[in-house]
């Protein structure tokens, strides 16, 4: 059955089944042993830190995650869901039909129901509840923000847009939005360094080739979005938007502010307010 995403999507290349705990349940043909165990660890990593950055994506009583998308300069990985406990991941090259190898990845998991879901050994919301329970303690924290007028002017133009943080390879960050406070920023910043090298850790899954390079990570909740993008020199750009945004002008509107935000290096300890 995982066969069929390759047999007939144009362009898919590999496909995985793993459990909540990393074990892989099933993958495609011509992928080597080690490289589908090293897949399902990172991807179920991947899926643990998507869930617990929920609340960066907004307040919302409904934070179901629906998928994980990781994009390279060879190829494309999706993550979604395949039923309790398990998880299917395919990747495919740059130029896949996106809404065809996602119709093709629900239909499996259709097909699959309850036959290869395994239990997860956690609650799978133990680790977002910590992540919100920090972030309701740091609400109040808002006035020590340090504060990036070039990302708030992109946050205000874009409808839908909530919020961005600015951080370094290093895990901290260099600078956020209005109403980020210095706390939060911080948790943020230590989850999606983490779901970088996760990102990382699965680019040969996308395909082999040479100086091949992460360009983006994007998490899908019910109610939101998350983007992580690259910036330069070691620094990353974190941002979430609402269900219903734009996400290509988002998407477009973040790169092109990128540029201007390498300059910012906010020492740690100190909150500064770029004028």
């Amino acid at each position: 059955m995982l066969q069929d995403i390759v047999a007939n999507v144009p362009k898919a290349r590999h496909a995985v089944l793993l459990s909540a705990d990393g074990l892989p349940r099933g993958a495609t043909e011509a992928l080597l042993e080690k490289d589908v165990h090293t897949i399902s660890a990172a991807m179920a990593g991947m899926q643990s830190l998507s869930r617990a950055t929920s609340h960066f994506a907004g307040p919302s009583e409904d934070r179901q995650w629906h998928q994980t998308i990781i994009e390279f300069t060879h190829g494309w990985i999706f993550l979604i869901g395949a039923g309790q406990g398990a998880y299917l991941a395919a990747a495919a090259a740059p130029d896949v039909d996106m809404q065809q190898i996602s119709f093709r990845m629900h239909r499996l998991v259709a097909r699959l129901g309850s036959n290869l879901t395994s239990q997860p050994r956690v609650k799978k919301e133990d680790t977002a509840e910590g992540i919100d329970k920090a972030a309701t303690r740091n609400q109040a924290a808002s006035e020590a923000a340090f504060v990036l007028a070039d990302l708030d002017a992109v946050i205000a133009d874009v409808k839908g847009a909530r919020h961005a943080v600015l951080l370094g390879a290093d895990g901290l960050p260099r600078g956020a939005t209005s109403g980020v406070s210095r706390d939060l920023a911080d948790t943020i910043s230590a989850a999606m360094t983490g779901i970088h090298g996760y990102s990382r850790a699965t680019s040969r899954f996308a395909g082999v080739r040479d100086g091949a390079e992460w360009r983006q990570t994007v998490i899908e909740f019910q109610h939101g979005w998350i983007f992580l993008i690259a910036a330069s020199q070691g620094t990353f750009l974190a941002a979430a938007a609402e269900h219903d945004t734009d996400i290509e002008e988002f998407a477009t509107r973040l790169h092109e502010v990128v540029p201007r935000l390498t300059a910012h290096r906010t020492p740690r300890g100190k909150a500064e307010v770029d004028a």
